[in-house]
């Protein structure tokens, strides 16, 4: 007897110390919370005026149909998330109320939208107005619709839901041209997430009415993608024409959008539209000017992706190269060319693309600048950065783990450390859309040299007086909301588990939250290379805001198991698709379970 009483001690002593009890997932808990009863906002699917699933196409057959890839005697993905061990309940405590920090901001953010900028595509913060950026299709509801659900604003999701169901995808309020690549990740990327988080079939009944829509933008004599939908000429059928210059990232991040779609509703045909451009892609890697890298512009309409001098990972290519190995993850590791497109860049890219800063601490970061082939067919790297680039330490980061090269993971961390730097560098602690560093020469030292800073500093015609060491130039000083920063820092926290990355993410929460706040939300910010008590804003607030931005800080600080890295993929718009093969109730592949 005083053996058993001297056992239930102990147990609640180390219950009380944190070290003990454990409780179910909080993916499981917050599922339960979204799903309690019916919803709070009844809803009707409205059928859009256009039934683009029914407009007969010249040029696209259903004959012979490129099947998505099935299963034999392949082995499950490797696994990508830290094992978290078990925190005591006073980390959780700081964990927790920087979490709820994070989530009051967008509850503010969402509340503002609603009251002044409802079924609108975005929040002008200042005006207490809204704006039509896109095609009037409610951008900033629909991409946000995973993020309420993320963080358990039931309501708000289910009135957002109602809204959803109404939302008419055969007439544009904006314009007759309706960009594809915008549409499919916000719009039909946050459907699909959406519906994989919550099983609401009305969404998936409306992002099958977006993603025929998006299908007949392949309507073209070769099949290959047009840049913008002319609704008008696409309603008749009978054939779009592809512009003969597009962005590379355009066609080449509607991929994993239309793969998930066909994943889901078991109908080929999306799957096979993109993998007809993928194939164009896979078959010219190693013959551009700088094999592995695609230039920054191509031509559908000529089916070349190799002509080019300009090479980069920032604006315009971007999201490119982020859905490699995405695909490579969301299709089970059973299409072997997106490894082989994955590690192609990435060795390029190591090569070409990234340098080490000279700063003062002589900090040990890598950053991702352009590269021009000059007329000698000779490769010129200009240290130019982009906030856009910085997406690459979570990709370097992700496809490291997937593809079994923690080289690659050690790359990540350094360019995330890049971005974290820059922020930390300007007065308000946020970094610039673009600007300039000191590049090192590969090989040699890197060491600080401030005369030698000084030189290239005066050489660039956007040279400012005021500009940190180690920065030349700031060409473009705005902060517009982006999230790519973050996206590194919170890939890197889920990959490898140092605590350095959460309080990277606090620090960078805290700026961007003082930097970018107004009394009906967040807003742009004109200039981050002025002291805060200077700050000016532009009266926008992106969609991604929340989409993206506002929940990768959110999951820096949710316990591991929410949106697991080993149960969904994110596309560019940060919308999480559920991985093949693991159901909704599903969270036990990487477990992390708080105390109670």
């Amino acid at each position: 007897m005083v053996f058993v009483l001297c056992l239930i001690c102990l147990y609640f002593l180390l219950d009380r110390s944190g070290n003990l009890t454990q409780r179910e997932p909080e993916s499981v808990r917050l599922a339960r919370h979204m799903n309690d009863g019916p919803p709070t906002y009844p809803y009707t699917f409205v059928k859009s005026s256009v039934d683009w699933g029914q407009i007969p196409h010249r040029y696209l057959t259903p004959r012979d149909l490129i099947q998505l890839p099935t299963r034999c005697h392949v082995s499950p993905l490797p696994r990508v998330q830290h094992r978290f061990k078990p925190e005591s309940r006073e980390v959780r405590r700081a964990r927790d109320a920087r979490r709820r920090a994070v989530r009051e901001l967008t509850r503010k953010c969402w509340e503002s939208y609603r009251e002044y900028a409802w079924k609108q595509d975005a929040l002008m913060p200042l005006s207490a107005t809204g704006r039509d950026q896109f095609s009037g299709w409610a951008a900033t509801l629909v991409d946000s619709l995973d993020t309420l659900w993320i963080m358990g604003f039931r309501e708000e999701f289910d009135e957002a839901v109602a809204a959803v169901a109404a939302i008419d995808f055969g007439v544009s309020t904006t314009s007759d041209q309706v960009n594809i690549f915008e549409t499919n990740i916000r719009y039909l990327g946050g459907l699909l997430a959406a519906y994989d988080l919550s099983g609401r079939e009305v969404l998936l009944q409306k992002a099958i009415e977006l993603g025929n829509l998006i299908y007949a933008g392949f309507n073209t004599e070769n099949r290959m993608p047009v840049d913008n939908i002319n609704l008008t000429a696409a309603k008749e059928g009978t054939g779009l024409f592809v512009e003969d210059q597009v962005v590379s990232a355009s066609p080449g991040t509607l991929t994993m959008e239309l793969a998930h779609l066909s994943q889901l509703t078991g109908d080929p045909k999306y799957y096979d539209a993109i993998n007809r451009v993928v194939d164009l892609f896979f078959r010219n890697q190693n013959r551009t000017a700088l094999p592995g890298l695609f230039p920054q512009y191509v031509s559908m309409s000529r089916e070349d992706v190799t002509t080019g001098a300009s090479f980069t990972l920032g604006g315009g290519a971007d999201s490119l190269y982020e859905y490699f190995p995405k695909m490579y993850a969301l299709l089970g590791g059973l299409e072997s060319k997106y490894a082989t497109l994955t590690l192609g860049f990435m060795d390029a890219a190591k090569r070409h693309l990234f340098f080490r800063p000279m700063v003062p601490d002589n900090a040990d970061i890598l950053m991702s600048g352009n590269v021009f082939i000059d007329k000698e067919g000779s490769p010129r790297l200009d240290p130019e950065i982009e906030h856009l680039a910085c997406f690459a330490g979570a990709t370097f980061a992700l496809a490291g783990r997937l593809l079994g090269n923690e080289e690659n993971v050690d790359i990540g961390a350094r360019l995330a450390r890049g971005c974290a730097y820059a922020y930390r560098a300007f007065p308000m602690s946020i970094m610039p859309e673009r600007l300039n560093m000191v590049a090192c020469e590969p090989g040699r030292p890197c060491r600080w040299d401030e005369e030698k800073w000084r030189i290239e500093k005066e050489k660039r015609p956007e040279y400012k007086p005021h500009l940190p060491k180690g920065f030349t130039s700031v060409k473009d000083p705005r902060y517009i909301l982006r999230p790519e920063a973050i996206e590194s820092v919170f890939y890197m926290w889920r990959i490898t588990g140092d605590p350095e990355w959460e309080q990277t993410a606090w620090e960078m929460f805290l700026a961007v939250a003082n930097g970018t706040a107004t009394q009906l939300g967040s807003a742009s910010v004109k200039d981050v290379t002025v002291a805060r008590s200077q700050v000016q804003h532009d009266d926008y607030m992106e969609s991604f805001w929340i989409a993206e931005t506002l929940k990768y800080f959110y999951l820096v600080f949710s316990p591991p198991d929410v949106i697991s890295l080993d149960e969904y993929v994110l596309n560019t718009e940060a919308h999480p698709f559920r991985l093949p093969g693991v159901s909704q109730e599903a969270a036990t592949r990487a477990p992390w379970y708080p105390t109670a």
